[in-house]
């Protein structure tokens, strides 16, 4: 099926009574600019977007990307205001994703790379990139296996 084939995405009532299992869901202020940041720099597929809401996918798991706007009464608009950095303490691990790669991207669009790609002891390869509106995305790849004696 062509792009323009696919079937139009469920409206949010159906969608909503699809959902099962975890799910996660980022405030943004712009979500053009934070669908921009996570398919230049990490490669994530949009399943859907339009100018408030989008879905995107990666590994076979999606979330969901809300602006403040599509928000209303939702009391995380108290926390997320007057330039507050959103996310803090949360890590957005994208396994799969090269990290060196993701970060070259990153700083060359612009966007804080908090650690280069580093090798860590629990076996993967990691950077650590900060989005447009401060959440940490953490794309890694396993390291590469210590040569045997």
């Amino acid at each position: 099926m062509s792009e323009t084939e696919k079937p139009p995405f469920p409206d949010a009532d159906t969608y909503g009574r699809s959902l099962t299992g975890f799910g996660v869901n980022l405030l943004v202020r712009d979500v053009a600019a934070t669908l921009a940041f996570l398919t230049e720099v990490l490669g994530v597929e949009v399943v859907y977007a339009d100018r408030d809401f989008a879905v995107c996918r990666h590994g076979g798991q999606e979330w969901m990307l809300h602006s403040d706007a599509s928000y209303h009464a939702n009391p995380l608009l108290a926390l997320t205001g007057d330039g507050a950095i959103r996310g803090a303490g949360l890590e957005l691990r994208l396994y799969g994703i090269d990290p060196d790669a993701a970060a070259a991207k990153a700083e060359a669009a612009g966007h804080a790379v908090l650690q280069p790609a580093t090798d860590k002891p629990h076996g993967l390869r990691e950077a650590y990139i900060a989005g447009p509106d401060g959440y940490v995305w953490v794309p890694s790849v396993h390291k590469a296996a210590k040569d045997q004696p």
